[in-house]
């Protein structure tokens, strides 16, 4: 485990040193500690869902504290190097390449990473404060690996944000949560087949066809964050919202929930 932290440092370490010469320990924060960047998602999270570990940075040590470096490493090995000049406010470089290890490597250093940071609520600190020489055991690993079946559906959700549907103008222009919502069977390979109304439609509002917009799940999601955990759903899924925050299946013998967020 210490080869790949020792690997993460020198690729940051000496990236600096060659494209940001101007940069001097001084100018960083900790005289340019790395942190390993796991408060916002958790470990596990980054490496089921977004497929990566959480970032490691480098921060300048001014008073708006943006970003100088940020690694971004991938369980194959590969990552990608971010260099900001400018105190943070310029992307210089960005640098693809490998360290020297294979997949398995970096599953045992992100289950490290788990346990020594994230069960210790070290979050976005120090690296130094990671034991690199104390490996995972046999039963964290485990642990860590038996973790990706609770991801599999985020990640479900999470393939689809980039496609198309439809919603209402109800739920854009006047505020309102979405109360009803449908899968149909999508028309082509960017349509998620879901509309999304406010619940209080009626059927000549719905017959003008300025008042639906097209959007991505992403943006709708956005608007309205409980529809998330529907969204991998299957084609004839039909949900009418029960409160401000829950939906059940619709079986058309219960009004639909209306309220604007």
């Amino acid at each position: 485990m210490d080869k790949i932290l020792e690997q993460i440092k020198k690729v940051i370490n000496n990236s600096i040193k060659e494209y940001m010469p101007e940069v001097k320990p001084e100018n960083l924060e900790e005289n340019g500690a790395i942190y390993y960047m796991n408060g916002q998602n958790g470990t596990e999270w980054d490496y089921y869902v977004n497929e990566h570990l959480s970032y490691f940075m480098v921060f300048y040590n001014d008073k708006e504290n943006l970003g100088a470096a940020k690694l971004n490493l991938y369980p194959d090995g590969y990552y990608t190097l971010y260099l900001y000049n400018k105190k943070g406010k310029n992307l210089l470089k960005t640098i693809d390449s490998k360290i020297d290890a294979v997949e398995n490597d970096v599953l045992k250093f992100a289950t490290l990473l788990k346990v020594q940071m994230d069960d210790k609520d070290n979050w976005d600190a120090n690296i130094d404060k990671i034991d690199a020489n104390k490996g995972p055991t046999e039963e964290e690993l485990n642990d860590f690996k038996n973790a990706e079946k609770d991801f599999e559906r985020t990640k479900n959700r999470f393939r689809i944000f980039h496609k198309m549907a439809y919603v209402s103008r109800k739920i854009l222009d006047e505020g309102y949560k979405v109360g009803y919502m449908i899968r149909e069977e999508p028309l082509n390979d960017n349509d998620s087949g879901w509309q999304f109304m406010a619940g209080n439609e009626d059927d000549e509002y719905l017959n003008e066809h300025n008042n639906l917009s097209l959007l991505s799940i992403n943006e709708i999601n956005n608007l309205d964050s409980d529809i998330f955990k529907y969204l991998d759903c299957p084609v004839g899924s039909e949900f009418i919202r029960i409160s401000s925050n829950d939906f059940e299946e619709d079986h058309k013998d219960k009004p639909i929930f209306i309220e604007r967020r």
